[in-house]
This record gives structure tokens, sequence and C-alpha cells, in this order.
């Protein structure tokens, strides 16, 4: 029965792992699309795109609020670990413990006000200025992103608990080291 659970968990992260990565993927592209079209429209034809500028900002939005809980799942945040590197394992895991714990607290409370904006922005009901879409649409991603993050640090939070490995930090010395090993290894 636990084996189960485990295994459905896994699944379900692994499908929200690609469904992230697809999203971003899909922001970024839209972004190099409508910006090349701008350009393209504006220099060669004399004309531009009044909404372009706009798109392009909510799509940024959307790409950081959302990459912010990939680079925790990839371990690509950078941080000062100088102190963590002096303690002992099992004293780094505890600081690891607690402040992915304060992680998960700050991106709920962020998530929640987001949620709060996002309730006052429905009820007012004001649009975007060159999209004549309603303000709160593009910025669900305040708590979807937050909430997002949330579940990243939680994960983080249990496994550093149960001691079955993460970490909130990536390693900037090992990945340049695995990269030049990586290198050496496809020129020979």
């Amino acid at each position: 029965m636990r084996a189960a659970i485990v295994l459905t968990r896994e699944k379900t992260m692994r499908w929200l792992d690609k469904l992230e990565e697809i999203f971003l993927e899909l922001m970024l592209t839209g972004m190099v699309c409508i910006t090349f079209t701008q350009v393209i429209a504006r220099y060669i034809f004399n004309y531009s795109f009044t909404w372009a500028l706009e798109l392009v900002g909510v799509l940024f939005a959307w790409l950081i609020f959302i990459g912010l809980s990939y680079g925790v799942r990839v371990g690509t945040h950078i941080g000062i670990d100088i102190l963590i590197r002096t303690l002992g394992t099992q004293a780094a895991r505890w600081v690891g413990v607690v402040a992915s714990a304060l992680c998960v607290v700050y991106a709920c409370v962020l998530a929640f006000g987001g949620w709060q904006y996002l309730m006052k922005l429905y009820t007012v009901g004001i649009e975007m200025q060159d999209l004549p879409i309603p303000q709160w649409v593009p910025k669900l991603v305040l708590p979807l992103g937050f909430g997002l993050l949330a579940l990243r640090f939680l994960s983080i939070f249990l496994k550093l608990l149960t001691g079955r490995g993460g970490r909130l930090l990536g390693d900037e010395a090992e990945d340049a080291l695995k990269m030049r090993d990586d290198l050496e290894e496809a020129q020979s």
C-alpha cells in the first residue's frame, strides 16, 4: 500500500515536472516569436502591434514566477553556503530542514497574499491597458507560482527530514567540474 502511494506521488511529480518544463518552453518561445514579429513589423512594414509589449511582459512574468519553482527543483538557485560547508553533515542537514521549512512558510504567505490581490482585482474588474482581458487573468501566476514554489520547497523539506537527500542550494563548483568532465569526454 505504501509503495503504491509513493509510486503514485512520484508519477504525479514527474508529470508536474514535465508540464512545468513544457510551460516554460512555451512562454520563452512565445516571447521570442512575438518580439521577432514586432521587430519585423516595425522596421520593415512601419507598423506596430500595440498589444505586443504588454503580452511579452505578461509572458515574462509567467516565465519568472513558474521558473522560480523550476530553479528550486533543479537546484540552480545560488546562495552563500560558506557556513553550511563548515558544519558537519547532520548539522548541515538540520539547518537545511529549518531553512526549507521557512521557505515553505514564506512561499505560502506570498501565495495567500497573491490570492487576496487576485480576488480584489477580480472584484474591481479592471482590464489590461492594451489587451482586452481582465487584469486578474495574467496575475493568476502569483498564487499559482508561489503555490508551486511552496510545493517544491515542501518536497525538499520532506527529503531532508527523512534523510533521503535533497538540497536547497546549487553547487556551482561541482556543476562546473561536471561540465568540464562532460566536455572532455565528448572531445575524446
